[in-house]
């Protein structure tokens, strides 16, 4: 893993983040803050960028390259949009990595210490939090409606083979 140090106001990267969909929705100032909290990292294929049961304060926005997550040695599912987030259980509800997460192909991302957000001034910390809540419903609801049709389909599949057995 390569990283750069922690992100300064510069205008070509708060442009390029201000294109990703959790940072896009903030004002100017707001991404002036969460950029200082944040660093670039890249990731060799097959490189493990968290493990399952560790635990760490990072979120991972993916800007470039592809990941897969891969919960108790299966292959769960790959990310690979621009502005796919990763890792955001950690601000939710502090407890160790659900899954392990690694790089496919060479992957950049964003990765931003959540510890860092309390340090922001209060209403910066404030509507910056609401915010990041806020969009991360909306990727938790989508992922539980994927989730629900897999489970509803994996539990179709079981009874027809239950049924073909019989």
């Amino acid at each position: 893993m390569k990283q750069s140090d922690y992100l300064n106001e510069n205008s070509a990267i708060l442009n390029s983040l201000k294109k990703l969909p959790l940072l896009g929705s903030l004002e100017e100032r707001h991404v002036k803050g969460l950029v200082k909290l944040c660093r670039v990292t890249q990731y060799e294929p097959g490189e493990v960028i968290f493990k399952e049961g560790d635990f760490d304060q990072f979120i991972y926005f993916l800007l470039s390259g592809k990941v897969k997550v891969i919960k108790g040695g299966t292959d769960v599912t790959s990310l690979g949009r621009t502005g796919d987030i990763f890792g955001e259980m950690c601000l939710i509800d502090a407890t160790p990595r659900s899954a392990t997460v690694a790089a496919v192909e060479p992957t950049n991302c964003l990765k931003m210490d959540v510890f860092y957000i309390k340090r922001l001034p209060e209403e910066e910390r404030n509507s910056s939090l609401y915010i990041i809540y806020r969009v991360f419903c909306e990727i938790l609801s989508n992922r539980l409606r994927l989730t629900t049709e897999e489970l509803s389909l994996a539990k179709d599949e079981l009874a027809r083979l239950k049924k073909d057995k019989v």
